[in-house]
């Protein structure tokens, strides 16, 4: 048994995905230290009692600048085009302070449900200038304690269409933008988009991440042009895509050669199920297509995938609680996942969205930082299931979050009423202000 006065916290009994018994986690100066079915060292302790540990969350496409818009926009029914007109509308107005204030409330949720880390997409451009930037870029200091925020700038109107768009992405850049991104469908020249974004991704050394073929008509693809550049500029690994509805359409053999093109050039694909699910197939009057691509499918085929939030509480996806467990529940209800299957989905907001973004210190590993979420349940794949919610929350071993379990209260054998201790509160101030 290792013996080590110097560990600053052990965690005990964490059930691992990868372990069929308990183990102790011992952790000093925020990394993992030790992975041992019993640890001995005189340092605080936290008994995680059987319960499923994992790495922490990790989301890997979210939009903090444009979250939490429903109050102040009249919601219209109307698809991907209203939405972002709707959005667009508004955006010359946010100021640093207001995409703060949103963008922290989100984070906050995110952490309290177990994320730890999150590229966010932040819209560049004419109207938005770097407002959303700078609120965002402080967002990732500030809340550093609780999650690693990664900030992709991208243009969400068009570049070659929306003069003075390219530019401001420039300046993002030479700013710390941590990625770049794309919108290919929203520009009137899109693979010339493609190309620019191509070459300020190698001049400035950033991954890639595009909006892409986002609509259900299968005939045509900007993704063939974003294997072609990746393949051609050797970017294999650093390249990704969100939402492709457009794969939700092919039969099994045009999907096996978009899942093979996609395999061979290294491009990554994250599903939007929330977004996704609610924006597609608005024309239909009856079976209404899902429009949900295959995320477990192209995994099976060898492509790097991963579910994500997207949009929380706006036009897009008018609710949200930036909880990731039940975006993988909502993805494999969807995609009719069964239990077999579950611990993909589960990799699909873990392990994956971190190869995904190329977080080579992320995973319960010695060495690594002590991220680590606690869910209410036995095994990761019965939290999936039943979405368990995260108990306990650590980033870099220091306390993030908690979450005590929900506790029943039955009726009192010989009183038959057992109060809650809320209710006696609020009665005993009303009963004062009486």
């Amino acid at each position: 048994m290792p013996t080590d006065s110097a560990f600053d916290l052990i965690f005990r009994r964490a059930r691992l995905a990868d372990r069929p018994d308990p183990f102790d986690i011992g952790v000093r100066a925020g990394r993992i230290e030790a992975i041992a079915p019993r640890l001995i060292a005189d340092c605080p302790q936290v008994d995680i009692a059987g319960r499923a540990v994992l790495p922490g969350f990790v989301d890997s496409h979210v939009h903090l600048d444009k979250a939490c818009l429903l109050g102040r926009c009249g919601h219209v029914h109307g698809g991907l085009k209203n939405a972002i007109a709707a959005v667009a509308a508004m955006k010359r107005d946010f100021t640093v302070e207001d995409v703060y204030q949103r963008g922290a409330q989100v984070l906050e949720m995110a952490i309290a449900k177990g994320t730890t880390r999150m590229r966010t997409h932040v819209e560049v451009d004419p109207r938005a200038g770097l407002r959303s930037f700078e609120a965002i870029t402080t967002l990732k200091r500030d809340y550093a304690w609780g999650l690693d925020v990664s900030l992709c700038v991208f243009p969400q109107e068009g570049l070659t269409n929306d003069p003075g768009t390219e530019e401001l992405l420039v300046e993002a850049l030479r700013q710390g933008a941590d990625a770049l991104g794309g919108c290919p469908y929203t520009d009137s020249d899109p693979e010339t988009q493609i190309s620019r974004l191509f070459d300020l991704a190698e001049r400035f050394d950033v991954d890639l991440d595009f909006h892409l073929d986002f609509d259900l008509d299968p005939s045509w693809m900007h993704l063939d042009a974003v294997c072609r550049e990746t393949a051609a500029r050797r970017l294999g690994g650093r390249v990704a895509i969100g939402h492709v509805t457009k794969l939700s359409m092919l039969p099994p053999d045009a999907f096996s050669r978009v899942a093979e093109k996609l395999a061979r050039a290294g491009v990554a694909v994250t599903v939007l199920p929330a977004t996704d699910l609610y924006l597609m197939g608005r024309d239909a009057t009856h079976a209404v297509p899902r429009g949900l691509a295959p995320a477990h499918r192209l995994v099976a085929a060898g492509v790097t995938c991963s579910v994500a939030t997207n949009n929380v509480l706006n036009p897009f996806t008018p609710f949200g609680d930036a909880s990731l467990l039940r975006m993988a529940n909502l993805y494999a209800n969807a995609a009719q996942v069964g239990p077999d299957g579950f611990a993909t989905c589960i990799d699909l907001v873990t392990g994956l969205p971190a190869r995904l973004m190329n977080l080579s210190d992320y995973g319960i590993a010695v060495g690594n930082p002590a991220d680590l979420v606690v869910l209410d349940a036995a095994s990761a794949t019965d939290a999936l299931a039943a979405i368990a919610e995260p108990v306990l929350g650590f980033k870099a071993g220091r306390q993030s979050f908690s979450r005590p379990a929900a506790r029943l209260h039955a009726p009192d054998v010989d009183s038959g009423f057992e109060a809650d201790p809320i209710v006696i509160a609020s009665a005993a101030k009303q009963s004062r202000r009486a």
